[in-house]
């Protein structure tokens, strides 16, 4: 591939119960190469990799799973109640998933390529992108959809939604904006439309 065929970036957002991943797949099956910051952020900290090792010499074996992984639950709860920590840890992080997510969508065969991510707003990760769509939905319908995904609670739900970006605010950085309240044919139909749009566009401009 030629450098003047870099592939342009699309952030891919919405908050919790949005279907941003059936978004996500639905563009793969339609040839466009996507990444998810979430994965991404699991794959910086695999055995083997130095995060984990400095992880696990910041906090202690506790935060190691028999296995010699992550334990995450562990780690969120070293972190969550201790601002100091959690923005040593960010520190580690943030510049590592960034250079993870970058390495995979400069693979990326697809004229453009997805960066999925629920904290794009949030992180500042939208700054990578060139475009940025939000799936949205209500909120009643998110709070229904995630709870039967995650088994959780509403209040549960609502502290999620409480940390991640407001509507507005996601809606605010939004260059277009999927609603997907409607069924799956429906949606597919969507992100076809959107994908031949796409096509047209020379790094992710009209």
């Amino acid at each position: 591939m030629s450098p003047t065929k870099k592939p342009w970036v699309l952030g891919l957002t919405g908050g919790i119960g949005s279907g941003k991943s059936a978004v996500a797949e639905a563009f793969g099956e339609l040839g466009v190469h996507w990444v998810d910051a979430d994965h991404a952020a699991r794959w910086v900290v695999e055995p083997g990799r130095p995060a984990l090792g400095l992880i696990a010499q910041r906090f202690g074996e506790s935060v190691l799973a028999s296995d010699g992984s992550l334990d995450r639950a562990v780690l969120r709860g070293l972190v969550f109640e201790d601002p100091e920590q959690r923005k040593w840890l960010e520190q580690l992080l943030h510049p590592l998933i960034r250079q993870e997510i970058a390495e995979h969508l400069a693979r990326a065969q697809s004229p453009y390529a997805i960066m999925v991510s629920p904290l794009l707003i949030e992180s500042g990760q939208y700054r990578q992108a060139d475009r940025v769509l939000v799936v949205d939905v209500p909120e009643a319908l998110q709070l229904q959809r995630a709870a039967r995904r995650d088994q959780a609670s509403e209040e549960q739900i609502r502290a999620i939604l409480k940390a991640q970006a407001s509507r507005e605010e996601r809606l605010r950085h939004a260059d277009d904006v999927l609603l997907n309240d409607s069924d799956m044919s429906w949606l597919k139909a969507e992100v076809e439309r959107l994908h031949n749009f796409y096509l047209t566009l020379r790094g992710g401009q009209e």
